[in-house]
């Protein structure tokens, strides 16, 4: 319908604002500062890119009520695996924060959101530019694995600060009498991260028929 159309065209249009703005800070702050502007990504956009990952729930919402007609494990799997790096493993740890891997992987979300939402944004109006559709389905293609392998890169970093400062660990009491310990459960998560990412792609058959959003591209 006309008012959903409106709906999802105005929500892409608040996340390519969102996504624009953090890339174009990050460019302009590297730019001008150097390595330098690298240690503090996270305090300088930190909050904005919070609002964008937790605004990008909605798409769950979307899927699940028929209005987006994308696959829903695949951008389910997208969305949990980004806020629990950004909200569970940096934003907890000040130390992981001015991590190099930090800005790298914003670097690379922001990237390849960029392009998606200016995609889908121009879709929803009926304007398909050829090399922004080119860009859409061809960029997700490198860039996607190398934001795994930065996620996880970001999680091992993190385990030596969240077993010296345990936090998330918890120890209960009697009668249960054992303990959680949160690195191990980071470690887990990591297992469970490449096996879903394996099975993904996969069933899809090959990455050249993935888009941005998990969807099997039609020929």
């Amino acid at each position: 319908s006309f008012t959903m159309s409106t709906y999802l065209f105005v929500y892409d249009l608040l996340q390519f604002c969102g996504h624009s703005w953090i890339f174009t800070n990050m460019i302009i702050r590297f730019m001008s500062f150097g390595k330098d502007s690298l240690a503090d990504t996270f305090y300088s956009i930190g909050l904005v890119m919070r609002l964008c990952q937790l605004l990008s729930v909605l798409e769950i919402l979307h899927i699940l009520v028929g209005i987006d007609r994308s696959r829903l494990f695949p951008r389910f799997l997208q969305i949990t695996e980004r806020i629990i790096v950004l909200f569970v493993v940096i934003s907890s740890q000040e130390e992981v924060q001015g991590k190099y891997i930090v800005c790298i992987l914003f670097f690379l979300w922001n990237l390849l959101d960029v392009v998606r939402y200016t995609y889908n944004m121009l879709a929803r109006i009926g304007i398909y530019y050829l090399p922004l559709t080119w860009l859409n389905f061809s960029l997700c293609i490198p860039l996607y694995p190398l934001s795994i392998l930065a996620k996880a890169f970001a999680i091992c970093v993190s385990l030596p600060y969240f077993e010296s400062s345990g936090t998330y660990s918890i120890k209960l009491p009697f009668p249960l009498a054992f303990s959680i310990f949160f690195p191990y459960v980071l470690k887990t998560y990591l297992l469970v991260l490449f096996i879903g990412k394996c099975l993904i792609f996969q069933k899809a058959g090959c990455q050249h028929n993935w888009d941005a959003y998990g969807n099997k591209k039609s020929n």
